[in-house]
């Protein structure tokens, strides 16, 4: 990184965190240490929120041209890997971990690679926990010996993320298949899996081919890195597969949920109509022998309500009786 100028970066909101390598180990040093490590031995990370009022001059004196300051400072991004004034522009996403986040509404990560380290971006309120795993592991001492080395840390920890949520995905249809209850609630939260399995999916897929991209790119990695990279990438595959199996699995279980729901729906409407069967002709002799006219048999009769009421128990028997015989029960 050239810089030219004294980095006043403690008051600025774009700046998140700076370590220099040497040796392996990584150590977090002081915004205006930066210029005076030029040309020392060795890499930097340099992590920005991109959405901040001070981003660009915090980029722009750290040396970065203006297309490269446009790329980390897009509002929109899709995973891919363009070459670009020497160095590469990666776009990367991540599973949304943030409280109260749909973890399908992925967080973008941007990353610019040069020969003298990496620089990286994030958005405000788009923290992206694989990005802070990292560090963590840099400041509890683990040791990274290259920029490939960090590279493959970030998008290892990138993908092992999503691999969580994969899993999370499948156990949640995994238990949906053997669960013997099925019913509109189900079928509501299958509609948010299979939604979550979309969404993820939207992004995996492209993110596979950026890797790929990076991957025959050929920079910063070593033989043994690239191995590595293509073990993620064949991850990534594996995930997106898996994506679109959970999707089809989620449509399979809310047609079986729809068609227990109609069955139940069914049957209880079947059993209205033999209800409604056996009391239809009750209800007629009911009508006609209670109008209030002249002439009606039974009117002087005492015994007229205990007949009719037999009568009517008698034409019920044989309803249920000719039910039974049909099998309709």
């Amino acid at each position: 990184m050239h810089q030219h100028q004294e980095l006043s970066f403690n008051q600025r909101d774009s700046f998140l965190w700076a370590y220099h390598f040497s040796a392996g180990i990584g150590k977090p040093i002081d915004p205006k240490a930066l210029k005076n490590q030029d040309g020392a031995p060795g890499f930097f990370w340099i992590h920005l929120q991109s959405d901040s009022s001070d981003a660009e001059q915090t980029m722009e004196e750290l040396g970065l041209s203006k297309s490269v300051a446009d790329s980390l400072l897009a509002l929109e991004t899709r995973p891919k890997t363009l070459p670009l004034e020497g160095g590469l522009v990666v776009y990367l996403r991540g599973i949304n971990t943030n409280p109260e986040a749909d973890p399908e509404d992925m967080v973008s990560l941007r990353l610019w690679l040069t020969d003298s380290g990496i620089v990286s971006t994030r958005r405000r309120d788009r923290k992206l926990y694989s990005v802070q795993d990292v560090k963590n592991d840099i400041d509890q001492g683990t040791k990274v010996a290259s920029i490939g080395d960090l590279l493959l840390e970030i998008i290892e920890r990138v993908v092992d993320r999503i691999s969580e949520m994969v899993d999370i995905l499948d156990e949640e249809l995994v238990d949906f298949e053997t669960s013997e209850a099925m019913d509109v609630k189900a079928r509501q939260r299958l509609s948010v899996v299979r939604r979550q399995a979309a969404s993820i999916r939207r992004y995996l897929a492209p993110q596979r081919d950026a890797l790929d991209a990076l991957y025959r790119s050929n920079k910063y990695l070593s033989q043994d890195q690239a191995f590595t990279l293509r073990e993620q990438i064949d991850r990534t595959i594996r995930y997106v597969e898996d994506l679109d199996l959970a999707r089809e699995r989620a449509i399979v279980l809310q047609d079986e949920v729809r068609n227990r729901i109609a069955d139940r729906q069914g049957m209880v409407m079947y059993v209205l109509s033999l209800v409604t069967a056996i009391f239809l002709p009750l209800s007629f002799l009911t009508g006609v022998f209670g109008m209030n006219v002249g002439g009606l048999p039974g009117i002087d009769n005492p015994e007229a309500f205990n007949l009719l009421t037999l009568a009517m128990l008698g034409v019920a028997v044989l309803l249920g009786g000719f039910m039974l015989w049909k099998r309709w029960f």
